[in-house]
């Protein structure tokens, strides 16, 4: 009788450990997707920023605007059943665009002084940081979720409960290389 009580006892808190673990890992999983959602709310920002930019050298120069709204049209909806290849992906081409705006500004010295493009431009770089320090917390949340998914014992129940490991959102490489200063 005591051995049947011991036994039931183990598998309750056998059963509880698992319960636990799996609450655990959910939890870590939700503030994964919750910070890629909130990528992409700041994301959708700079694309509305980079827009209206767009509109604004339309009055310079069609064959520039046209080539900004092709880039424009690869927007894809950033979210927490997202990937970190897509929210990548995304910053690729944002950064493609934002690019491309700056060049079209270089050539158009009234457009870069104009008092909307300057206002738009606080706004982008300010959106960026936000992306930033999205980016920081997202990879901080998947570190402590790996982490979860990764180590012993709680492994055992994530393998078995078909919880995988996430990627890390990396850097674009063209922010990695830093600008050239004349002096």
């Amino acid at each position: 009788m005591t051995a049947i009580i011991i036994v039931i006892a183990l598998v309750l808190l056998l059963v509880l450990w698992i319960v636990s673990t799996q609450r655990k890992l959910v939890s870590a999983d939700e503030i994964c997707g919750n910070s890629l959602s909130q990528i992409g709310v700041q994301q959708q920002s700079r694309w509305d920023a980079v827009s209206a930019l767009v509109k604004l050298t339309k009055s310079y120069n069609e064959h520039e605007y046209n080539t900004l709204v092709d880039v424009i049209k690869q927007r894809k909806e950033i979210g927490s059943g997202s990937t970190a290849a897509d929210v990548n992906a995304q910053e690729q081409a944002l950064t493609s665009a934002f690019s491309q705006i700056k060049l079209v500004a270089e050539r158009y010295p009234e457009l870069k002084a104009d008092a909307t493009y300057a206002k738009t431009m606080d706004s982008l770089n300010s959106y960026e940081n936000k992306v930033r320090t999205s980016r920081m917390v997202y990879n901080d949340s998947v570190t402590k979720y790996n982490r979860l998914v990764r180590q012993f014992p709680d492994s055992f129940v994530a393998s078995m409960l078909k919880f995988n490991t996430k990627e890390y959102l990396q850097e674009v490489s063209e922010k990695k290389d830093m600008p050239e200063i004349n002096i």
